[in-house]
């Protein structure tokens, strides 16, 4: 799980006391300790140990007489992601003898191009409202050529200026400026005077399905040298000419230089099976509108942090993240509370569910509910569990408080038998599941009990959980879905609005559009699973199911080259947007807020 932490408290109820671990056992001890297990090697997403979870939870719900959904078969619903790449064969060829020596970027679209070649130095494009002028193509025509540029940014420039170019030296960053430009191709190069000097690029971790637009990959050193040779300078002085960031030193077309580059790319797919079951009402439920609650968590973690989200450091690179808070915790409190409603009468169906994928963008959900075995809108609530073991002084957040206004007081009553000092917090817009069915228009709530030092790492074990005020959390979530239950009419679904700053924001405030990306898909483009209530997306009628194409003069192939061109647009000031909506292509206007 990925954390943004903003909180509002409110007054806590009186506690009332509970018995100690030593007096009662815990009921959810043993379901961490199997799931945050050595032999489970961090549940990476569409890895044996997600299969090795995913049959403990299979099993847990077979034993307390839980069912699949109505229509399937298995308690598993699989999905489809893009879980790694790896070159397939990428080459450079010349008319001169080029060593052998290129891999593909992980971004890169499939091809072969042929072109003359440019020298576009870095290849850094700093957006006209960074208020800092360097433009690696200002002086370039790269229509339909090759661009070759330097890997990393110039070496020997001040600390500031450093600091604002670092910002757009992303390779990915570098793609979409040469493509912006009418290039064809980008191939980089690891200059002599730069760390790692002549080594390829690694094909970085990627579970984006689209590419960047543009054929991309990496050549060695030697490579690097060769593309120079004949043209009257060499790589290393070039790139020394480049290091002081001057914004007048510019590149330049090698003369006579010609090349093929054949980029291909290899995306792995696997598949990741969430997993949801259901807990039949013991009453009829013809006359319900919403004949359904649902609870949930995330099952899935970092595996041997391979996905590139670890906070480890280089001591701990490659160990086992565990994951016991994030999220055997959550799991173990969802089952805990399904097999307490499942020794009782039920005035609703209980959907189980356990989600795989969060860590990798919320694609388990997402998949979930762009293809729901059963009609979203027949779902009462929302219950979401991320990151529930590890409370300190009592405190517990409960977040998305504001898709109903039902919540507070059931919340409130709720709470007098279990006594936790309550941190409410209204917005649903979350880095965990709890988004993807609020963009469904489900009132949610998500528990958690805080971040920690040990959160991606693989010190987040088992033995650190506080199994005690997990139990107590579980009781308390079971509480509010009985409430659920024995209520006629549903909660109210409210969508929440984004409270922004007015106006323009001070220089440096983060740019804020209030769309909801969809990951879990290859369309070109970014694909919208919802928009923020109030935000500058819906103001411009945007909506969920829209693909953004262009912002700004700005093509955009991927979420990538969306966040990217963040950087081109002015707090409070419009940009054109182009958007696909059911293949027509429509064009509107965009004012950028400031992110409070």
């Amino acid at each position: 799980m990925k954390r943004t932490f903003l909180f509002s408290a409110i007054s806590a109820v009186s506690a009332v006391a509970v018995l100690s671990a030593a007096d009662t056992p815990s009921r959810t001890r043993r379901h961490v300790e199997t799931l945050a297990s050595t032999r489970l090697e961090g549940r990476l997403a569409g890895s044996n140990g997600e299969k090795l979870a995913s049959d403990y939870l299979v099993e847990q719900l077979r034993k307390m007489g839980a069912k699949p959904l109505p229509g399937q078969r298995d308690f598993r619903l699989p999905f489809e992601f893009t879980a790694g790449t790896k070159d397939g064969g990428s080459t450079i060829a010349g008319a001169r003898e080029m060593p052998g020596g290129a891999r593909a970027l992980s971004f890169s679209d499939n091809g072969d191009v042929t072109g003359p070649v440019v020298f576009a130095g870095y290849g850094i494009v700093v957006p006209e409202s960074q208020d800092f002028g360097y433009d690696s193509y200002a002086t370039l025509d790269v229509k339909d050529k090759i661009v070759l540029v330097l890997r990393y940014f110039p070496e020997d420039a001040d600390q500031k200026t450093r600091g604002i170019l670092a910002r757009y030296a992303d390779l990915r960053y570098k793609a979409m400026a040469a493509r912006q430009h009418g290039a064809k191709a980008l191939v980089v190069v690891t200059g002599p005077r730069s760390p790692n000097a002549g080594e390829l690029a690694p094909m970085t971790f990627d579970t984006a399905l689209a590419g960047s637009g543009i054929a991309a990959i990496s050549v060695t050193g030697a490579v690097g040298q060769a593309l120079f040779a004949g043209t009257g300078k060499t790589l290393e002085e070039s790139q020394k000419a480049l290091d002081s960031a001057n914004p007048h030193v510019a590149g330049f077309e090698l003369s006579g230089v010609t090349a093929r580059v054949h980029a291909a790319v290899v995306r792995e797919k696997r598949t990741g099976n969430n997993v949801v079951a259901y807990l039949p009402a013991t009453v009829p439920v013809t006359t319900l509108a919403k004949p359904w609650v649902a609870i949930g968590a995330h099952y899935d973690h970092l595996g041997h942090g391979e996905a590139g989200n670890t906070l480890a450091d280089n001591a701990d690179a490659n160990k086992i993240h565990f994951g016991a808070d994030d999220n055997a915790s959550g799991s173990s409190a969802v089952l805990d509370i399904a097999a307490t409603l499942a020794k009782q009468p039920r005035r609703r169906n209980v959907l189980v569910g356990f989600w795989s994928g969060e860590e990798l963008g919320l694609i388990g959900s997402a998949a979930f509910a762009s293809a729901p075995p059963l009609p979203l809108d027949s779902l009462a609530a929302y219950l979401n569990f991320d990151m529930v073991g590890r409370m300190q002084d009592n405190k517990l957040t409960v977040q998305a408080t504001g898709t109903s206004p039902a919540w507070a007081k059931l919340i409130e009553q709720t709470n007098i038998a279990a006594g936790f000092d309550l941190l409410l917090q209204t917005d649903p817009y979350q880095p965990t599941d709890v988004s993807t069915f609020n963009s469904s228009s489900v009132p949610c709530l998500s528990f958690f009990t805080g971040t920690h030092a040990d959160y991606h790492k693989p010190s987040d074990t088992a033995d650190k959980i506080d199994y005690e005020d997990l139990d107590r959390v579980a009781d308390f979530a079971a509480a509010i879905v009985r409430r659920l239950e024995d209520t006629a009419d549903a909660p109210q679904f409210t969508k929440v609005e984004q409270q922004t700053q007015p106006g323009v924001g001070r220089a440096g405030t983060r740019i804020f559009t209030g769309t909801i990306p969809d990951y879990s898909t290859d369309v070109k483009g970014l694909l919208l699973s919802g928009v923020i209530g109030g935000g500058p997306a819906e103001q411009s009628g945007l909506q969920k199911g829209d693909v953004i194409v262009e912002i700004a003069g700005l093509t955009i192939a991927n979420i990538y080259d969306y966040m990217y061109a963040l950087d081109a647009l002015k707090i409070g000031q419009p940009a054109k947007l182009v958007y696909l909506r059911q293949g027509r292509r429509v064009e509107t206007m965009l004012t950028p807020a400031a992110r409070k």
